[in-house]
């Protein structure tokens, strides 16, 4: 009986709390008791899946607001109403929030109800009959792994969140399930505990890949509790003064009010544990040799391709954790048009900022402000392309001088009018297509809501056999996208050095040169001793964390890094209080196109930097205190 009355205590609280939630869905194929969805592996693993359920969407545009809330990427005026771009407009609110995880709506999925799900599943699979217990055990990992993941996904988000780590009990009075917020240290450490009971229990690969894909293992878990420790030692967290005077109902302050370095070694070590173990089980960076080249092609598409492929290569070497879910809509709203159609296969609004193509470095390996040899004051002009520019630019054809010389990631992530698309069909680097993108040509405006409103496009993101067929039909390619790779370990680890060290050293610089040598650059000090204005930069803590942090911006982008990183390095004042901008996309005349346009002049507030608490919550329960400022 004690399981029903759990069941039982559960449905009447999420009842009170959401009229919107799909109660059965912690009860796998409509059973009618926890009794019975412990009764036998097939329904006990059916609620394993339930537990995964809520894992948040990684690709999801209406779901994941790191894709699109910041300052990344930007969408016609029709489009801007969905909840991304309504947060990067300043219209987030207390009454209907965006993205709300912690009640479950509005693109959000309640990930307290997740988090109840998995403590019923681990306080009931030990009772699961026929079960070999290392099965039974590896279960209880993931779900613990799982229950540790929501807890920080809300803390990301909220700050200070309720630690939930049992099932509610059904002598539990009305007081008692009024819970208050746990302190931020109290948050974290219950967060990096729990992870390290996940890992010790986990397998480091899947035995059965084809039937368990998507599922936790060791290398993920490790590679997580590095992010959130990273989070735990960033700015936003550790030692944040604006929240000083923020308290929970018991009084106590709900952020610490020292900075304490030894996070950031905590989170160092971290980093390495878990990048040892991922290439102990053969995860490596995705490299020119890795990718399988249909044709014999020059170096350059190569690496063009492999680049791309970091990311799109269906399960490639690189990843240690990718989402299951379909790509189709982000790949959908990524590609352009690439010829003349009577139907409007793609919608090609899923546009990058200006912002971001100016981010990428030069050919120097070096920011485009910094180079000593590019011609950074004029960049918003034009020039022709010559033979030399063939793999990247239409010979013969005029484009900004912003689009001449870049790094190959620039070429591999972007797409700009006249730019080269290798894929759709076309995998010879002598024929491929090209972006005609101005007024009245065919990657222009289509229709109001379907256009790049920048003049360019995440290139990235689009797999290279994805295809628009006969011109009226999308075929996606599907492939994981990322949560979590390699590079991202790498430029963790390196971040994490450089802020425990005085200053950085070979260690340091090694593992962002590993992340800059696949993309065919020169490592930091020799890039910067030759081509840069400052010499000098990677040579000081300071300068070398602007160079990390500039890395992980390019290498990582629109992969819903830049959302979190921005946030936690505390930049978002100074990135989302600036106009956002692109070209003059609905001209036709190669000047007048040329033309920087602003988009939107953005207004970010300090209370931004955290989610907002639906106020019906507050109401419902008075032992809840909203975040500064809402």
């Amino acid at each position: 009986m004690k399981n029903n009355k759990y069941l039982l205590i559960f449905f009447f609280i999420t009842l009170l709390t959401s009229c919107e939630k799909e109660y059965l869905n912690i009860v796998p194929d409509n059973l009618a008791t926890i009794d019975l969805a412990f009764s036998n592996r097939y329904n006990a693993e059916k609620y394993l899946a339930t537990c995964y359920s809520y894992l948040p969407s990684a690709p999801g545009i209406n779901q994941n607001p790191a894709l699109n809330a910041g300052d990344e990427i930007w969408y016609p005026d029709t489009q801007r109403n969905s909840n991304g771009p309504a947060i990067a407009q300043g219209f987030q609110n207390i009454s209907n929030p965006r993205f709300d995880y912690w009640v479950g709506r509005n693109g959000g999925k309640s990930l307290y109800i997740g988090i109840r799900n998995c403590n019923i599943f681990l306080e009931n699979v030990a009772s699961v009959p026929g079960v070999d217990q290392y099965i039974k055990d590896r279960w209880a990992a993931e779900v613990t792994f799982l229950k540790a993941y929501y807890h920080f996904y809300l803390l990301r988000m909220y700050g200070p969140i309720v630690i939930n780590d049992e099932a509610i009990s059904v002598s539990a009075s009305t007081e008692d399930t009024r819970v208050t917020r746990n302190t931020l240290e109290e948050s974290f450490e219950y967060v990096i505990s729990t992870m390290d009971k996940a890992i010790a229990g986990l397998p480091e690969t899947l035995q059965f890949e084809d039937e368990e894909i998507g599922r936790i293992t060791k290398p993920i878990a490790a590679a997580i509790k590095t992010r959130v420790l990273m989070e735990y030692a960033s700015p936003l967290f550790n030692g944040n003064p604006v929240y000083s005077s923020f308290k929970n109902a018991e009084g106590k302050a709900m952020f610490p009010t020292s900075y304490d370095a030894s996070k950031w070694q905590r989170a160092a070590d971290a980093a390495k544990e878990a990048i040892d173990l991922a290439e102990s089980v053969g995860i490596s960076l995705f490299t020119k040799e890795d990718y399988n080249d249909p044709l014999e092609q020059n170096d350059t598409t190569l690496l063009k391709a492999a680049l791309r492929s970091r990311v799109t290569e269906r399960w490639n070497k690189e990843l240690i954790w990718g989402s299951t879910e379909s790509t189709w809509g982000l790949q959908f709203q990524s590609m352009p048009r690439l010829y003349p159609y009577t139907t409007n296969p793609v919608a090609s609004n899923h546009a990058p900022t200006l912002r971001i193509a100016e981010m990428y470095y030069t050919e120097n390996g070096v920011p485009i402000d910094e180079d000593i040899n590019y011609d950074y004051t004029n960049r918003y002009r034009t020039k022709q392309a010559t033979n030399k520019d063939r793999y990247y630019i239409e010979p013969g054809q005029k484009t900004a001088i912003l689009n001449f010389n870049r790094e190959t990631r620039f070429y591999s992530d972007l797409s700009f009018d006249r730019g080269v698309w290798f894929g759709n069909g076309r995998e010879s680097d002598t024929d491929p297509w090209y972006i005609h993108a101005r007024r009245g040509e065919f990657a222009s405006i289509f229709e109001i809501n379907n256009h790049s409103v920048t003049g360019y496009w995440p290139k990235k993101l689009v797999n290279l056999k994805t295809t628009v067929r006969n011109g009226t039909s999308f075929s996606e390619y599907r492939y994981a996208f990322p949560i979590i790779r390699l590079a991202d370990l790498y430029l963790y680890y390196a971040e994490a050095l450089n802020e425990v060290k005085s200053a950085p050293d070979n260690e340091v610089y090694r593992y962002i040169d590993l992340v800059r040598e696949r993309a065919g650059l020169d490592g930091v000090v020799s890039s910067w001793a030759q081509h840069s204005k400052d010499p000098g930069k990677p040579l000081t803590k300071e300068g070398m964390r602007d160079i990390i942090r500039q890395e992980r911006l390019i290498e990582l982008s629109f992969e819903g890094n830049r959302y979190w990183d921005l946030r936690r390095w505390k930049l978002l004042e100074d990135y989302m209080n600036k106009p956002i901008k692109g070209w003059s996309v609905l001209v036709n005349p190669l000047d007048d196109y040329y033309t920087v346009r602003v988009l939107h002049n953005p207004t970010f507030n300090q209370k931004d930097y955290l989610w907002p608490i639906r106020e019906e919550e507050l109401i419902n329960n008075p032992n809840l205190q909203q975040n500064p400022g809402w």
